[in-house]
C-alpha cells in the first residue's frame, strides 16, 4: 500500500538525494509563485526550486508554444483518478456555448493502455482539429495521445505532465508529500480515496453536499495504472496551457509550476483545490477556449 500511495504523489525519502530535474523551460509570463508545499509549509529546497524558475524565466529566450495554438472545433476532456466523465459537467455547456464540439472519455482507469486506448477512440471520432485537456492522472494520456495529428493543442489541468520515459513517481518524489495520499485505500488491486479524504484533500473547496455526490460515483483504479510511462511528450511539439491549482492537496502546486514551467505553456494559477474544473469552471472554460483559438465567450 505505501509503494502505491507513493505512485500517486511521491513521497521524499529521508536522507536520500532527490533525482536531478531538467532545467525548467520559462512559462509565457512569468508570475511570483506561492511558496509553500501542499501542507502549507515553506521550504529551503522549495524556495530554491521556485526561485530558479523564476531566473529561467527571466533569463531564456524564447516564447509559449500556446501563442502559436490554431482554432479548432473539438475538444475532448479526459478524467483522472477518483472520478468519472460527468466531473466536467460545469465546463461542457460553456464550451458548447462557444461552438465546440465536446466528448468527455470515460476513462476506465485500469491500465494505462487501455486508458489510453479509450481516448484514442474518441480522438479517432473527431473531425477535425481537437484540443485534448487532461486533469490530474490523466495528464499522462494528455502526453501520449496529444500526439495524435488531430490534436492542435494540449491542456493540463491540475495534472501530470512527464517527459518521454520520464518516471513520474520519482520526480514527484522530489516535492512535499499532499495530504491526500495518506487517504488512499485499497481492495485488492483496486484503489479509491476515503470520503474523509476526498472531501477534505480532493474536493475541499466544494459545498459539502456537491462533494458527497462526486464521493458516490468516484471510480476505483488499478495499482497497475500506475507504473506507466509515456513513450513521447505531446507537449514537446504542440501548444500547451496548463492551469495551476494553488490550494491543490492532491498534486504539489509547486510539482504543478515545474510542469508548466518545463513545458512553456501558456499558465494560469487558481486558488482552487484539485477540482478547478468544478469549483472555478469559468476559468478553466476559459483556458481550454484561448486553446481552441477562440476568444473568451461569457454564456
Amino acid at each position: 500500500m505505501r509503494a502505491a500511495e507513493a505512485a500517486i504523489a511521491g513521497a521524499p525519502r529521508t536522507g536520500r538525494r532527490a533525482p536531478p530535474c531538467r532545467r525548467a523551460r520559462p512559462a509565457q509570463s512569468a508570475t511570483i509563485p506561492i511558496l509553500r508545499g501542499a501542507a502549507g509549509m515553506l521550504t529551503r529546497r522549495t524556495l530554491n526550486r521556485s526561485l530558479a524558475a523564476l531566473t529561467a524565466a527571466a533569463l531564456l529566450p524564447g516564447s509559449s508554444r500556446a501563442e502559436d495554438a490554431p482554432r479548432a472545433r473539438n475538444v475532448v476532456l479526459v478524467h483522472g483518478l477518483f472520478a468519472d466523465g460527468s466531473c466536467w459537467s460545469e465546463v461542457i455547456p460553456r464550451l458548447q456555448a462557444a461552438g465546440l464540439t465536446v466528448t468527455s472519455v470515460q476513462n476506465p482507469l485500469t491500465t494505462f493502455d487501455e486508458a489510453l486506448a479509450a481516448t484514442q477512440r474518441v480522438l479517432a471520432r473527431q473531425e477535425g482539429s481537437t484540443v485534448l485537456v487532461g486533469h490530474s492522472f490523466s495528464g499522462m494520456i494528455v502526453t501520449e495521445a496529444g500526439a495524435d495529428p488531430k490534436v492542435s493543442a494540449v491542456v493540463y489541468v491540475a495534472a501530470r505532465a512527464p517527459d518521454a520515459g520520464e518516471d513520474y513517481t520519482a520526480l514527484a518524489k522530489t516535492y512535499p508529500t499532499p495530504p491526500a495520499s495518506a487517504g488512499i485505500v485499497f481492495d485488492g488491486d483496486e484503489g479509491r480515496l476515503t470520503e474523509a479524504a476526498f472531501l477534505k484533500d480532493f474536493a475541499g473547496d466544494l459545498p459539502p453536499e456537491r462533494a458527497k455526490v462526486l464521493f458516490a460515483v468516484q471510480q476505483p483504479f488499478r495499482k497497475e495504472l500506475l507504473q506507466a510511462r509515456t513513450t513521447q511528450a505531446a507537449w514537446r511539439a504542440k501548444p500547451s496551457f496548463y492551469a495551476v491549482s494553488t490550494q491543490d492537496r492532491t498534486i504539489n502546486p509547486d510539482l504543478q509550476r515545474f510542469m508548466a514551467g518545463r513545458m512553456k505553456a501558456r499558465t494560469i494559477e487558481l486558488a482552487a483545490s484539485h477540482l478547478a474544473l468544478i469549483s472555478q469552471p469559468q476559468a478553466i472554460a476559459d483556458l481550454i477556449l484561448e486553446a481552441a483559438g477562440q476568444p473568451r465567450h461569457r454564456p
